[in-house]
């Protein structure tokens, strides 16, 4: 009879043989690219002390190579004392490929997540399918699809890649909310080999593949110079969220600076007087909220619209900003897909909405056209729209065509608009209109004069038709409020908009259809 004593020396060597299912092997492996293990990855992430491991010992049955754990760890801790289920591929078994009890495992912590309503943060590092095991890997991809499918929107998902993220093991990440990348990996559908193969075209794993340039794609959200600094993002990223749509983001810090500041009072001066000059609208992001606090969401990509998370009165919201430094501000196809991503981002976890406006409107010209601006800016407008979260839009300085509209406007959704007496709300900027208006009149103007003429109407667009006065006297914006009061002014919009509730009229229909 084998005595208790021998079956607990027995647990410990099959634990000690899962803690490593690879071996000596293994660890030369992670050795010679200086990468840590998988389970001290998920350690690094989570506070310290909490990972809680499940499924150590699951391996493929009826084969003699099976080795525990079949390539991923998966189980749940805590991140600043919040619950967080984890799943992080070993890349040191089958090359972190997805097998049958690969499968398995990552499906039940999903459901464990979804049980539990709290965010989930997947490690990836994988080589793809596990090509031996045939269609029961394809299978298996397609159940852990449909388990994260049902999570999106209703917990936070977050993937770190770390390594190279191939094939099949790409559809996992670019489904959840964020995806965070260190400076060194790669991400693709086929490697080069395979595209060498299949048609003959040269292309290194950077080129096809690498984190800044999927990066500027729009794929990747934010790239990190390592794996701790990953980790660092992640975390900041979930302090901005619920655990789940059923719950609040934490409160940090309420009630900063109620009165009036020396930073409050630098915005007065922060608009050039020539509407040709340029501003950064980091330097107004910076003085209008908690602390001056911006965690900012996919940065490498359209920078001509700023996108992240910020507080207002220690309490979460999303940002939505043109940046006049790149393109002017102008909206482009590439940018459309940054915010839509991003306000329905916000709206699934019920973060308010802050608009900084200052954009001449929708980018003109034959390759915008080619990328599709139009269904683009449309699915744009879309979001917005269907946005039920409190809304608050501050037009800096030009808010002009389709950009005044789906940048917040109100009578698109916006419950609080205000404007900045800089503000030229209008059709489209002075040149512009002059040149399309005027034309005929400037054609009567001796051509020595024309110049001067066309200055002189400039000026006269600018002075009576573009000015925030007209759109505040139709009530399409509600206040024009001096600069330096706007931190307090969005702080009480949202106090007042607390507890907005949304509401819609009946409507049979299955879902709306968005342009594609």
């Amino acid at each position: 009879m084998t005595s208790t004593q021998q079956k607990l020396e027995h647990l410990h060597e099959i634990l000690d043989v899962a803690a490593e299912p690879a071996g000596a092997a293994g660890i030369a492996k992670r050795a010679s690219k200086g990468i840590p293990s998988a389970r001290e990855r998920v350690r690094t992430l989570l506070d310290p002390g909490s990972f809680m491991e499940i499924g150590a010992l699951v391996r493929q049955p009826g084969k003699d190579d099976a080795m525990y754990g079949d390539g991923v760890v998966t189980g749940h801790g805590r991140i600043d004392g919040r619950p967080v289920v984890v799943v992080a591929h070993d890349q040191t078994v089958f090359g972190g490929s997805v097998g049958e009890m690969f499968g398995r495992k990552v499906a039940n912590a999903l459901s464990f997540a979804y049980e539990k309503a709290c965010p989930v943060v997947a490690i990836n590092d994988s080589g793809g399918a596990r090509i031996q095991d045939a269609v029961t890997s394809l299978a298996w991809y397609a159940v852990m699809s449909r388990k994260q499918e049902r999570l999106s929107g209703f917990v936070p998902q977050v993937s770190i890649m770390l390594g190279k993220c191939a094939a099949g093991s790409v559809y996992g990440p670019v489904n959840t909310d964020v995806l965070i990348a260190t400076d060194k990996s790669y991400m693709f559908v086929t490697g080069p080999e395979v595209i060498k193969e299949v048609t003959g075209e040269e292309v290194t794993m950077e080129e096809l593949g690498g984190a800044h340039n999927q990066a500027r794609n729009g794929t990747i959200h934010h790239v990190t110079g390592g794996e701790e600094e990953a980790y660092d993002w992640a975390r900041a990223y979930l302090s901005y969220l619920p655990s789940s749509c059923l719950e609040q983001p934490p409160t940090v810090n309420p009630g900063l600076e109620p009165e009036l500041t020396a930073t409050d009072l630098e915005l007065n001066a922060i608009i050039p007087d020539s509407d040709r000059a340029g501003y950064d609208m980091y330097d107004i992001i910076m003085r209008i909220f908690d602390d001056g606090e911006f965690h900012e969401i996919n940065a490498g990509s359209a920078q001509n619209l700023i996108t992240g998370f910020t507080r207002v009165d220690g309490r979460s919201v999303g940002v939505v900003a043109n940046q006049p430094m790149v393109l002017g501000g102008a909206l482009d196809a590439q940018c459309s897909d940054k915010a839509t991503h991003f306000i329905r981002l916000c709206n699934a976890f019920g973060l308010p909405l802050i608009f900084l406006v200052d954009t001449p409107g929708v980018m003109p010209g034959i390759e915008e056209e080619r990328n599709g601006v139009i269904k683009r800016g449309g699915r744009f407008f879309r979001a917005v729209i269907e946005a039920t979260v409190p809304i608050v839009t501050i037009v800096t300085r030009k808010a002009y065509g389709g950009g005044y509209a789906v940048m917040g406007c109100k009578q698109l959704g916006a419950d609080v608009s205000l404007a900045w007496p800089t503000a030229r709300i209008a059709v489209m900027g002075a040149e512009s209109a002059v040149g399309i208006v005027g034309k005929r009149r400037l054609q009567q103007v001796p051509a020595e004069h024309r110049s001067a003429a066309r200055e002189f109407m400039i000026d006269q667009y600018n002075q009576t038709v573009a000015t925030p006065w007209i759109a505040a006297e139709r009530g399409y914006v509600d206040a024009v409020i001096e600069p330096a009061s706007t931190r307090l002014e969005i702080r009480h919009a949202l106090r007042l908009l607390r507890e907005k509730e949304a509401s819609a009229e009946p409507n049979p229909r299955k879902h709306n259809l968005y342009p594609m």
